[in-house]
């Protein structure tokens, strides 16, 4: 055998070597060690544990939520209301600032201007509050209406599905679920899917999901109070300004027994969950359950500050409108504080998680559940697996009765591209979808495709009176820009699938545009290889079998 074919032989047999050391026991992770399958069930174990399904093949959860995202806009005009009442006071102008809602839209509602100082309120608007609108309210020549633009409301509804995206994505990995889906839904507005292969927990999935744990730290008023109509009766049926009435737990002189309460808090949250730097569960003194938090530089600042001024006054922990603790400020916090409640461990981690990955910036709502099965899952892949073997054994079957000698040439060419693929799957660790499995079949098109032009162009240039070896150079050299260029153009479509698909589509995409490098490498390289090791072995005049 000539030098440079032995030279070629033992690269692709490296090349195989180490395709098939990665499907049956290359090591994925740091946990895992290397090692040789000893049994049948032990290499199906490592296949299937090297290349992962996904939800249409294993099973799972496919959620729709759709985002809240006027509570967003709510927030922001919570925050400007407070911001505008202290610019008010630093320059002086004595003026009313309330918030209202109208058909949906919130806006600040600014009365008892005096003529006076009607220059000056538009002066501050436009210096301090540059994506608001300050106009006169129709019927009080006193009184201005400050409303977000139309086009900063928007933004703020875009940033709010953005953001939620994010934290759901951060949520979930922290569970560990394997390429899980979190995209747009485009079906309506503002919603999401989510999609959970192989989930241990789908209910505890959703319920942290849907868990908004916007967490705000407020200073109480008054209560804790039995009964929400004990807490507005004590106050003559109406809050105070710039108060809300809040349901809640208070606890009992045992280290368990709680009992169902009503707190009035102010309205202005004095530290949200965007505040937060980290959270952590953690035993309290007495060994229960709770989550320990760190806040922000600046909110760190601001806690402090309103700490300081409020010590012998409870503050009330709220998760989700909800009190979950009211302990009494013995002094001055900065930076760290506790959650205390009626947690159990795994209930406490989960809190923890869920303020870690970050406050959602609106609340959720469960649009669709469906749950894919595992059966489903299985039927899936039987007949995906029965489709390919039987596509591929009719093309093999194809190329031997029409190629002859040179068919088992391009049947060896196919075998090893399909192996390089699921080399390639298993080393990356690759998610394989029921679309996935369309992309092989339409990879094992392609290799045929390519084969077939090598194969015809040889012939015709047999036809032309060259020899054998003239003619295979001359096959390879004049198909080569042909193949090239349709695998081109083929790579380009999947990798726009995969940049603008989600989920199955970018599964597709994945499997085909591997196929497509391996069998540049196979039809191109490894075909050649064949041909020129057959070619050297072959007498001299013998018509070579294509």
């Amino acid at each position: 055998m000539e030098k440079k074919i032995r030279t070629r032989v033992i690269i692709i047999a490296v090349a195989m070597v180490a395709c098939i050391l990665g499907i049956i026991c290359y090591p994925r992770n740091d946990q895992e060690t290397f090692g040789f399958p000893t049994n049948w069930q032990r290499l199906k174990e490592n296949v299937r544990n090297r290349i992962r399904l996904g939800l249409d093949l294993t099973g799972g959860t496919h959620l729709v939520l759709q985002v809240q995202v006027n509570d967003a806009v709510n927030v922001t005009v919570d925050l400007a209301q407070e911001r505008l009442r202290d610019e008010l006071r630093a320059r002086n102008i004595p003026a009313t600032v309330e918030k209202k809602t109208e058909n949906g839209r919130s806006y600040l509602l600014i009365t008892n201007v005096p003529q006076e100082k009607s220059g000056d309120l538009q002066t501050l608007a436009s210096e301090q509050f540059p994506d608001w609108e300050l106009a006169r309210r129709a019927g009080d020549p006193n009184a201005r209406e400050l409303s977000l633009k139309t086009s900063a409301a928007a933004n703020i509804r875009n940033q709010a599905l953005e953001q939620s995206k994010t934290t759901i994505e951060n949520r979930i990995n922290q569970l560990g679920v394997t390429e899980p889906t979190i995209a747009d839904y485009g079906q309506g507005d503002y919603e999401l899917v989510v999609q959970l292969p192989d989930v241990d927990d789908p209910t505890r999935v959703k319920d942290i999901i849907q868990s908004t744990a916007m967490l705000t730290l407020k200073i109480v008023r008054d209560g804790p109070f039995p009964t929400r109509e004990a807490a507005l009766a004590s106050h003559g049926g109406i809050l105070p300004p710039d108060s809300e009435l809040l349901p809640g737990r208070r606890e009992s002189g045992s280290d368990t027994a709680t009992a169902e309460a009503w707190y009035v808090v102010d309205r202005i949250a004095a530290v949200t969950g965007r505040d937060l730097r980290d959270a952590q569960p953690r035993p309290d003194e007495n060994g229960r359950p709770s989550v320990n938090f760190s806040l922000t530089r600046d909110g760190a600042a601001r806690f402090g500050r309103v700490t300081g001024a409020n010590i012998g006054k409870q503050l009330a922990i709220v998760l989700d409108n909800r009190v979950v603790s009211a302990p009494v400020i013995q002094g001055q916090i900065s930076d760290n504080g506790r959650i205390t409640g009626s947690f159990t461990p795994q209930q406490a981690a989960d809190l923890a998680l869920v303020l870690r990955s970050g406050a959602l910036p609106a609340s959720i709502k469960y649009e669709q559940e469906t749950t894919v099965g595992p059966s489903l899952g299985a039927d899936s892949i039987r007949h995906g697996v029965i489709a390919s073997i039987v596509g591929l054994l009719a093309v093999m079957a194809f190329m031997l009765f029409y190629y002859r000698g040179a068919g088992i040439n391009a049947n060896v060419a196919l075998i090893l591209n399909l192996i390089i693929l699921v080399a390639v799957l298993a080393y990356f660790g690759a998610v394989v979808t029921l679309p996935g499995i369309a992309g092989v079949i339409l990879t094992v098109g392609m290799g045929v495709d390519s084969n077939v032009l090598i194969f015809e162009r040889i012939r015709e240039e047999l036809r032309l009176g060259k020899t054998v070896g003239a003619a295979v150079a001359g096959g390879f050299d004049h198909a080569f820009l042909t193949i090239i260029d349709t695998h081109v153009t083929t790579i380009v479509s999947a990798l726009i699938l995969f940049t603008f698909g989600t989920g199955p589509i970018r599964g597709f995409a994945v499997t085909l545009t591997i196929g497509l490098l391996a069998n540049l490498f196979t039809s191109v390289f490894v075909s050649r290889v064949i041909f020129e090791y057959v070619l050297s072995r072959r007498e001299k005049g013998e018509a070579l079998s294509i």
